[in-house]
């Protein structure tokens, strides 16, 4: 038998049937037996599933750009923090930080790019991928949740970035019948149901839709505990990318039971079947993380799709960021296939969104950033 399934019965048989979001906080962190833990190889063509910086450094690049403008608009001050939640392997870290080192020198000087990776084998991976800018002191590690009292980058504007992190988040799952719950017999995981908290009332009633007659839909309480974290910024940005919606598509009936296990880029939509051994994502509520970021005092834009905030930014140049280095009409064929996958509908333009908000810039400033742009016009 699977050894963290075990370990889950225990805890089970210990203190009786477990929510849905602490069966899978321990399927994906554990760490010993979790998915994040057991090993650093989950991304790209060999392993589960890709990320946008597997695709093309590309990714990297225009973020790169994009984060140096809004450096700019800050007054280009002496110093300024990215900080990135759940950064695997350090791969989009890398592209931004040498895209700024090549292009952005000045940028580049006055940047720290910090990295808040919980899970013990992901830091060793990154510890290898940005070995270099790590013994410059360009990127260092950071404790998750960091308590704003005792933040180190008091009064230094941030970037605090998330690039597919929201969707790793464990959800609360909501029915007609209750919340669920995990309970297990004979060597099975079985589904109960108990009240729903006062606490996933409130969020279905202001972020979400109650679910219908044989309906599940997600209750994303920790990621608005996470994202109350990453808020806590004197000035800056946040910018959250994954793929998720808003409240208007669920009420038009969309994204209602959107919970899949990912393994060798297959989905299922059984989570149960090889706990520790597949990913579990459910999509992104962003209409959620925005109320979070304007209660926090921060002024959050209109949702963008992934295509419309790339092409915004690429489009000043062409995308020479992507092409420059490609001498063969072969290259540019194979970049302009991968940067296609990044913007069009068919790939991840239209299923990933795009969500920024703002603390302490001129409202004017923001709205000129070229990422904003290309939705506007």
């Amino acid at each position: 038998m699977n050894e963290l399934r075990r370990k889950i019965e225990a805890e089970i048989l210990e203190r009786g049937p477990i929510p849905f979001s602490r069966y899978t906080e321990m399927c994906l962190y554990d760490p010993q037996l979790g998915y994040y833990s057991q090993n650093a190889a989950q991304f790209g063509k060999a392993g589960d599933f890709y990320t946008s910086s597997d695709v093309h450094a590309v990714f990297g690049r225009l973020l790169a750009r994009q984060f140096e403008e809004i450096w700019r608009i800050l007054d280009s001050t002496e110093r300024i923090v990215i900080r990135e939640l759940g950064p695997g392997r350090g791969l989009l870290a890398q592209d931004v930080l040498d895209r700024s080192e090549k292009k952005f020198p000045d940028f580049f000087r006055v940047l720290r790019y910090e990295l808040v990776e919980q899970s013990a084998a992901l830091r060793k991976r990154i510890g290898q991928t940005l070995s270099r800018q790590i013994e410059l002191g360009k990127a260092t590690f950071a404790a998750g949740n960091q308590n704003p009292k005792t933040n180190p980058n008091d009064g230094v504007p941030t970037i605090v970035f998330a690039n597919e992190f929201f969707d790793a988040i464990p959800v609360e799952i909501v029915s007609r019948r209750g919340s669920l719950r995990i309970d297990c017999r004979d060597g099975r995981f079985l589904e109960t149901w108990a009240s729903p908290s006062a606490e996933e009332l409130e969020f279905l009633d202001r972020y979400s839709i109650h679910p219908e007659q044989g309906e599940r839909v997600e209750v994303a309480l920790q990621a608005q505990r996470e994202m109350l974290s990453a808020c806590e910024i004197e000035s800056g940005f946040v910018v959250v990318i994954d793929y998720g919606y808003a409240r208007e598509e669920q009420l038009a009936g969309r994204h209602r039971g959107t919970v899949k296990a990912i393994r060798q880029h297959s989905v299922s939509a059984n989570p149960y079947e090889a706990p520790g051994e597949q990913d579990i994502t459910a999509d992104v509520n962003f209409t959620a993380l925005a109320a979070v970021a304007e209660k926090q005092g921060l002024h959050a834009q209109k949702l963008l799709t992934q295509s419309q905030f790339l092409m915004g930014i690429g489009e000043a140049n062409q995308f020479a960021d992507a092409f420059e280095e490609c001498l063969l009409p072969q290259e540019r064929a194979k970049v302009a296939l991968q940067l296609k996958h990044l913007v069009t509908p068919a790939g991840m333009g239209e299923s990933f969104h795009v969500l920024v908000a703002s603390k302490g810039v001129d409202a004017e400033k923001v709205s000129g950033l070229s990422g904003l742009g290309f939705g506007r016009r």
